[in-house]
């Protein structure tokens, strides 16, 4: 094999890419190791967008958040890996009277209520990252609604009171009729729940992999610098293109 010189200038990331060449061992020949480390780290790449569309009290969406979902993100943590997006409605229709929209879930009012619940704190916790230990908890806790929320706004630390007034405003019932309007502008449209969808698609390989083995789709799909859950090498990371 011939071995590059390690004085050789590199025009362009192409170049670099090549000259780094298809394994480790070959950049350590080039005496290019760090500048390739280095290179591959500092570029910006897109995180895996994963998107569940489910209803609260839906054993099959319960059981996907519980062993894989919560797993998953608690083994990477990362948004610049794994950006998480969640539409609380499902199965719900709706329809609008005075100026205000009603709702009907397919496991009665309980079920709409730990939905609204559960909107609302995306919304006052600002994103997924601060609101999904909560949702989480109150995804696997049985009992009342309010008592449900009430008891895992006490064990992460929230006020409750400011999920509870949101639940009973114009605002909170906005915000439920945007769940329902992303809902029901899926494509294709969404046959059961939970529903998901990578970077905006949604096909059967993927619910299939998302539903046994939701960490091996995340890393499968990331491209970025290798990170420890996703047990990949430098290596992969400086092949040729």
């Amino acid at each position: 094999m011939q071995v590059l010189s390690a004085s050789l200038v590199f025009p362009s990331a192409v170049n670099f890419i090549q000259v780094c060449g298809s394994s480790e061992e070959i950049a350590k020949k080039c005496q290019v190791e760090d500048q390739c480390v280095n290179h591959f780290a500092n570029l910006e790449y897109s995180p895996v967008k994963f998107t569940l569309y489910y209803e609260s009290l839906c054993p099959d969406c319960i059981q996907l958040i519980k062993k894989q979902l919560w797993p998953t993100w608690k083994t990477i943590q990362n948004t610049k890996v794994f950006d998480l997006d969640l539409v609380p409605y499902g199965n719900a229709d709706e329809f609008q009277r005075d100026g205000k929209w009603y709702f009907t879930c397919q496991h009665g009012l309980n079920e709409c209520a730990k939905n609204l619940i559960e909107t609302c704190s995306l919304h006052i916790m600002k994103n997924v990252t601060a609101a999904f230990p909560y949702i989480h908890c109150v995804e696997i806790t049985e009992g009342e609604p309010v008592d449900v929320g009430k008891k895992c706004a006490e064990q992460h630390g929230i006020n409750y009171a400011e999920i509870d007034s949101c639940t009973k405003s114009k605002v909170g019932n906005t915000l439920q009729h945007q769940m329902a309007v992303r809902t029901d502008a899926l494509k294709p449209a969404h046959k059961y729940v939970p529903w998901v969808t990578l970077n905006g698609v949604h096909t059967d390989a993927i619910q299939q992999k998302a539903e046994a083995n939701l960490l091996g789709l995340i890393c499968d799909n990331y491209k970025g610098p290798a990170i420890p859950a996703c047990k990949k090498s430098m290596s992969r990371r400086c092949s040729r293109l």
